[in-house]
């Protein structure tokens, strides 16, 4: 068969096409998107028309993916860690209703927060739904566990979390396609009532989920991706986690001389873990992200044996692992690389030049230096570099939709000014009805949607309120002549400062939309008009 160069999230995007997938949702948001981009642009998926548009958020596109599965065909729902926050009411749900056709949810966790503002573990999530778990340790894996992971999720009739991290999703390795196979035809559950979560059907499912916890454990034991390698050396057994079982190889030219449990797929295999305590002196856990493995250990046969990772401070409790943490843990001499020149400065991120978002805070800052630090909230986006100098021009980040319901508390408090800047595609996916609940009461807000008509910071992909935003605030209850179109350039400072003043002074409602398109989708766009047909490629 083919063989593809692709990243961990290409890789699993092209097993879900081959493995017979009919839909792909999600919402941007690193390291994951790159699994919906490869859908947009693979020429099968769109020969196929397979759907991989993007949702408005990642609730919406957990509870999309869930109609498809009703529906009896496969799909995939895709987000990073923060974004399973946000599904985590119709993720959790689903482990009651079950799946009917394949459903693969994907997050994509962020060790060393590369681009995120939390280290969260969503292996956690899918132990507290009850909910298996796939975890690849390669490329080749992230596209096998498609196939498999559609095949567990119809037999075992339950959604399948699959985890990534940023460094499997953002690099490359070799991948061997399978044959690929249909997709499902349509098939509604024969349950009538599985997917009415009433109390009285929610009770009977959820004794249904326990029953299958043996029966997941027992699949976890026989996985084939669950691989226990004895060794000679029995002082110390190690199990090592989806990618981390990268970094404990790296440190061994040839074979590992203790027994190893390379650990992929959840709820852990009970069996494998129990030789390890009986044969082994020693356990090190070895995982990317939090103790997950390592405190279900502590307390899951409780005989004293010594476990060592990230708990007692064998390997980091923050960050990502590399191996040369796990060279330490092992009491390897550590491989140092060359250190960086002194005379090299980190350069923090910044605004690009040209962002339409400069103009929208240099006109705040003027308004804002009457009143003093302290009222502005923000939100997740490139904007939210407005919090770095030269700028300094935000006070709150917190996660997707805060700025607007985080100005509303503060301005029930009764600070004023109370502001809100949130862009355009976090409007949508989770600022909505923060501004629905400022309308309801007439908080006295001012919500600045600084619209740059796209999803700038994950890459440029659409925005779902690219030209409805108006009409949006409008149809929420939005005072019509209190929603203000400007165009952030330095020419129109002056009237960005009387549009922002006027509606701190207006004792209600306001939304203040600045619009420029983003420079970089712009600049994209102009090149590509620029580039004669004959050169471009297909």
């Amino acid at each position: 068969m083919e063989k593809l160069l692709l990243l961990g999230d290409e890789a699993f995007a092209q097993g879900a096409i081959d493995a017979g997938v009919s839909g792909a949702y999600g919402y941007p948001g690193t390291p994951s998107t790159e699994i919906i981009l490869y859908f947009q642009k693979n020429a099968e998926a769109i020969k196929k028309d397979i759907h991989r548009m993007w949702s408005s958020n990642e609730k919406t596109a957990m509870e999309t993916a869930l109609g498809m599965s009703y529906a009896g065909k496969r799909a995939v729902v895709t987000m990073k860690h923060v974004g399973l926050n946000v599904a985590a009411d119709g993720y959790v749900n689903s482990a009651l209703t079950g799946a009917n056709g394949g459903l693969l949810v994907v997050a994509a966790d962020d060790p060393s927060m590369h681009s995120s503002q939390g280290e969260q573990d969503s292996r956690f999530y899918a132990k507290f739904a009850s909910l298996p778990c796939l975890e690849p340790s390669n490329q080749q894996e992230a596209y096998d566990m498609a196939f498999y992971g559609f095949e567990f999720s119809e037999k075992y009739e339950l959604p399948i979390m699959v985890r990534f991290v940023t460094r499997l999703s953002h690099s490359r390795a070799g991948v061997t396609r399978k044959q690929s196979i249909p997709e499902n035809g349509l098939n509604l559950p024969k349950e009538d009532m599985r997917f009415i979560l009433l109390p009285g059907v929610a009770r009977k499912r959820y004794k249904l989920l326990i029953e299958k916890q043996d029966s997941l454990i027992a699949a976890s034991e026989n996985s084939p991706f669950n691989t226990y390698k004895d060794g000679k050396n029995k002082s110390m057994g190690i199990i090592a986690c989806g990618l981390a079982y990268n970094y404990l190889m790296e440190n061994f030219d040839d074979d590992c001389p203790f027994p190893v449990l390379k650990l992929c797929q959840y709820p852990m295999p009970k069996k494998h873990i129990q030789r390890m305590f009986n044969e082994c002196e020693s356990v090190l856990v070895i995982e990317d992200g939090q103790p997950f493995v390592e405190e279900q250990l502590r307390g899951y046969l409780d005989n004293g044996k010594l476990i060592k990772g990230r708990l007692d401070g064998t390997l980091p409790r923050d960050g990502e692992l590399n191996p040369n943490h796990v060279a330490k843990a092992l009491g390897i001499i550590e491989k140092e690389g060359l250190k960086v020149p002194s005379n090299i400065v980190p350069r923090p991120p910044a605004l690009c030049l040209g962002c339409p978002h400069i103009d929208s805070y240099n006109a705040l800052n003027v308004i804002i230096s009457k009143y003093g630090k302290g009222h502005v909230f923000s939100d997740i986006g490139c904007y939210t570099l407005g919090a770095l100098p030269p700028y300094n021009a935000i006070d709150s980040c917190v996660d997707m939709g805060a700025a607007i319901t985080m100005a509303k508390g503060a301005a029930d408090a009764g600070l004023f000014p109370s502001i809100a800047v949130i862009g355009d595609s976090t409007f949508t996916h989770s600022g909505i009805t923060g501004l629905l609940d400022c309308v309801n009461e007439n908080t006295n807000v001012v919500i600045i949607i600084l619209d740059n008509e796209t999803t700038a910071m994950t890459g440029g992909q659409d925005s779902s309120g690219k030209g409805k935003l108006e009409d949006i605030c409008k149809g929420i209850g939005v005072d019509p002549e209190h929603i203000r179109i400007c165009v952030p350039l330095k020419k129109n400072h002056d009237e960005l400062v009387q549009i922002y003043q006027d509606e701190i002074d207006y004792k209600g409602v306001s939304v203040i939309i600045p619009r420029r398109e983003c420079i970089q989708t712009l600049t994209r766009k102009n090149k590509n008009l620029l580039t004669p047909k004959s050169a471009s490629v297909k």
